[in-house]
């Protein structure tokens, strides 16, 4: 194995985030604190939304944002087979069922076309729809949230991977054609605070659900209930909640890290385009994701698409094959309807757009810590790999 091994994604770390993390950890509060109460304000104001609510992590986002809708049991939300299964998982979470949306095979993303054939077989109708900006690239928002609102269906975005990524010009996040949009602050994602997420939403209401279920449910604001000013103990459990809360030291994280949000979109462009040039000039059968209009993506991850049979090699042994020469990489995603809990749920079903997807996609190295030479490194070694 060489020395030096590239992962396909991993955390920026610096002495300001180290500072940051220390300040909290030094103060009286190390959860539900004022740090809490910063980053929603800042995260907001970034993506221009009027709310921004912080959460544990991507999952507990999208459950939230779900929840906080009223799904239930008897609802169909749709959802694009290439995601990762915390998409449809969170619909299940609130007893919800699933249909399965097909992709763009060059993209891995929903279509209008494919939504609204999901919709036929959901009998016409939807609670909720989520499309997924994968990879860091956007959907078609204003075609999609149409084709919801003919159906009755709210649109919730999982923009996990999508922070700072913008769309016709507008951050994703800023909820112009979608009741809520969730992110996810994993390390590998552009934004890292451990673990963590946000819910970002424009409608009032939505957004103290949303602070209400976060927190088991309870309510402390004297004007609403039953508490007086001369008990500040007082609170009331209004309904079932979770535990979903962020803690002061991974926020200190997320806003120090939010901070360097351009620079880290600026960044992670350059390598992009620096994949997009070597592939170019390598002359090997791979080529980048296909590439949408309108979106401006600050790429989470940089996936490719290999013809294997054409090499005449399987997936695993060009993964294997780059692994030797010090490069990571990584596959997203398995079409969440193939997996067994799935198919035991709904049977198989057959989504030719997610199959071709999914066989022919392979994540290569992206984050910010890169050097500039590492994507011509990386296509170099891919080129040995596909041309053996």
């Amino acid at each position: 194995m060489p020395k030096r091994f590239l992962p396909y994604g991993r955390q920026s770390i610096d002495e300001t985030d180290i500072k940051a993390v220390v300040d909290v950890l030094r103060s009286d509060w190390l959860t539900t604190g004022p740090t809490i109460d910063a980053l929603e304000a800042e995260f907001a104001g970034i993506v221009g939304a009027e709310h921004a609510v912080a959460c544990s992590n991507g999952t507990t986002a999208l459950h939230l944002a779900l929840a906080a809708e009223g799904v239930g049991p008897g609802d169909t939300c749709i959802v694009p087979a290439i995601t990762f299964m915390a998409t449809a998982n969170a619909a299940l979470y609130c007893g919800a069922d699933v249909v399965f949306a097909d992709v763009d095979p060059d993209t891995g993303l929903m279509t209008p076309d494919s939504l609204a054939a999901a919709l036929e077989r959901a009998g016409g109708r939807a609670r909720a729809v989520l499309p997924v900006h994968l990879a860091g690239q956007c959907e078609a928002m204003d075609d999609l949230a149409a084709i919801a609102g003919r159906s009755g269906a709210v649109v919730v975005e999982d923009a996990c991977h999508a922070v700072g990524s913008r769309w016709k010009g507008q951050r994703v996040g800023g909820c112009l054609h979608s009741r809520a949009a969730c992110f996810s602050f994993h390390p590998v994602k552009t934004i890292a605070a451990g673990e963590g997420g946000m819910v970002t939403t424009n409608a009032p209401e939505l957004a103290r659900r949303l602070r209400q279920l976060r927190s088991h449910g309870i309510e402390r604001d004297a004007a609403r209930h039953q508490r007086r000013d001369d008990e500040p103990w007082w609170h009331e459990m209004q309904v079932l909640g979770w535990n979903y809360r962020l803690s002061d030291i991974q926020a200190a994280l997320a806003l120090s890290q939010l901070h360097r949000l351009d620079s880290f979109a600026s960044r992670r462009t350059d390598l992009a385009r620096a994949y997009d040039v070597a592939l170019a000039d390598a002359g090997i059968p791979v080529a980048p994701l296909a590439r949408t209009p309108d979106c401006e993506p600050c790429l989470h991850l940089y996936p490719v698409r290999i013809d294997f049979d054409g090499i005449g090699q399987s997936r695993a042994s060009v993964m294997s094959g780059l692994a030797e020469q010090g490069v990571g990489s990584q596959v997203h995603y398995i079409p969440v309807n193939q997996q067994p809990y799935y198919i035991a749920r709904y049977g198989r079903q057959v989504l030719p757009g997610a199959q071709s997807y999914y066989q022919r996609t392979l994540s290569l190295p992206l984050y910010v810590d890169m050097l500039d030479e590492d994507p011509a490194h990386v296509v170099d070694a891919l080129a040995r790999v596909v041309s053996r």
